[in-house]
């Protein structure tokens, strides 16, 4: 069968072009694979990112929300206490440093996250030229 159609000079080369037709489309398929792998790639960090960070803020400013009801309760149940008497503390040291180094994460992340969405557009960018 096969030595018909080679000797027909029409099927050979339709035979060829398919072939051909065949092979490219198998290398764009590889092609969209592997840009599709990086952008989820990409969006993971990006998310993990901003995840970790919302994690992270949330988890510090749960806990200084417990503490200030706490306070407010035991102040509650204590006398009450002249109003010359009281003193007007700010915040303390460690939660000073604990947003300092919150907003530091954040702004690292965020911008690692910039980072790599801009690659990632400039890449497509190349390659849609």
């Amino acid at each position: 069968m096969e030595l018909l159609e080679t000797q027909n000079p029409e099927k050979r080369r339709l035979i060829e072009t398919s072939e051909r037709h065949k092979r490219e489309l198998e290398m764009e398929m590889k092609d969209v694979s592997d840009k599709t792998e990086r952008a989820i790639t990409n969006a993971l960090i990006i998310g993990g990112s901003l995840a970790l960070t919302y994690f992270v803020v949330s988890q510090l400013t749960k806990s200084k929300s417990k503490i200030k009801s706490k306070k407010i309760e035991s102040n509650d149940l204590s006398t009450e206490e002249p109003e010359a008497f009281k003193l007007d503390t700010g915040p303390s040291l460690v939660s000073q440093i604990g947003e300092k180094l919150i907003s530091q994460a954040s702004i690292i992340l965020l911008d690692l996250a910039k980072e790599k969405l801009s690659e990632y557009l400039t890449k497509r960018k190349d390659e849609n030229s």
